[in-house]
Formats: C-alpha cells, structure tokens, sequence
C-alpha cells in the first residue's frame, strides 16, 4: 500500500510539474503583452540612447504593490508577492523579465514554491 502511495504521490508531482512547464511557455513575453496594451518602450526605458534599465520604481507606477499583494494573496504555498524576506517590496525584475521569459526567483531555495510566473 505504501508502493503505490509514493507511486501516486510522484505521479502527481511530475504531472504538476509537466503542467507548469507546459503552461510557462505558453506565455508571451512582457515586451509583447505592453505593447499590446499600448504601452510604448520609452514610456519605461525613456527617449535617451542607449536604453536606460527598467527599475523596480518605473514598475510600480503601474502594478501596485499593494494591490498585486491582495490579488496574489490566496497562492499557496505563500503569497510571492508578500513574503517574510522583502515584504511587498520584493524586485519585480527578479522573477518578472521583460524581453526574456521570467522566471521563479523563489525556486532557487524553495523548490516547492512552483509559481508560473508570467
């Protein structure tokens, strides 16, 4: 009985697995989902050449951190957007890329933390 417990219970995991990795990339890059809401590259990066970097402050005069905090608020098993280590005020750009596809920054040491992150 124990066998086919542990049997299922990696099933599962592999098939959540499978499943994030199949849904991750799926989604679009952030560059294309601003553009597609009419959001022009220098109303982030500005008119000066060479491009100027995106900060976490040009991110959060659009995505309130309070209201992504609410929003995210019932992820199990932790709310990434409200943590013990930043607060609300976690750097978008560790988990969110722009012109690369994001990434799930809390993985590199809570390998149960399996966010999609768009």
């Amino acid at each position: 009985m124990k066998n086919v417990k542990l049997i299922n219970m990696i099933l599962a995991v592999a098939l959540s697995l499978f499943a994030n990795a199949t849904f991750a990339k799926e989604l679009p890059l952030l560059d294309q989902t601003h553009l597609e809401a009419g959001i022009k590259c220098a109303s982030c990066h500005g008119k000066a050449e060479p491009r100027q970097a995106v900060t976490m402050m040009k991110c959060v005069k659009c995505h309130n951190t309070q209201k992504l905090t609410k929003k995210t608020e019932n992820f199990k098993p932790t709310n990434p957007h409200k943590n013990r280590h930043f607060d609300t005020e976690t750097d978008c750009t560790n988990c969110h890329k722009v012109h690369q596809k994001s990434e799930n920054y809390c993985t590199g040491c809570h390998n149960r933390f399996d966010f999609v992150v768009p």
